[in-house]
């Protein structure tokens, strides 16, 4: 049994993008069969910005090119999130016992035919607008806490 403590967290980067109507975009991930949809989210590699990682992963994972993003705001902080037991050691070649997160709230200035998550770094089967008050009902439930503390954070700009 891997003990959790012994490993670090991921440093990643989270993108919750708006659209026109406030809606935000989710996506269903290929690596896992459960109905759960989530917002881009991605590592940030050694020596880059998370917002840089930010906006590359947005275009990694929905086809969406950077200057259809506009920054809106960043987090304060770091959100985190630890993996279930039965995740330890499986993914991430098991280097790692969760995430710390920098979240990123961005407008959508495309439109739906910008969208295209058959990309190079393919990550999501399927893909749709929801409202941000259903998000943490859509999420895997070990990271409902983690997504209702980012929407708490960025409703001020919902």
């Amino acid at each position: 049994m891997i003990d959790p403590n012994s490993l670090p967290y991921r440093p990643c980067a989270g993108i919750m993008l708006l659209n026109a109507e406030g809606l935000v975009f989710v996506g269903q991930r290929f690596d896992s069969q459960l109905d759960a949809w989530q917002m881009p989210q991605g590592g940030i590699d050694e020596g880059e910005e998370a917002e840089t990682a930010a906006f590359r992963e947005l275009q990694e994972e929905t086809g969406i090119a950077p200057n259809l993003a506009k920054l809106v705001a960043r987090s304060a902080g770091e959100h985190f999130y630890d993996l279930p037991p039965h995740m330890l050691g499986k993914i991430w070649k098991g280097r790692y016992r969760g995430q710390r997160q920098i979240w990123f709230l961005m407008r959508f200035l495309g439109t739906d035919s910008d969208i295209d998550i058959a990309t190079e770094h393919e990550e999501f089967r399927a893909w749709r607008w929801a409202a941000p008050e259903q998000l943490t009902n859509l999420i895997v439930p070990f990271k409902r806490e983690l997504y209702a503390n980012v929407i708490a954070e960025f409703s001020p700009h919902l």
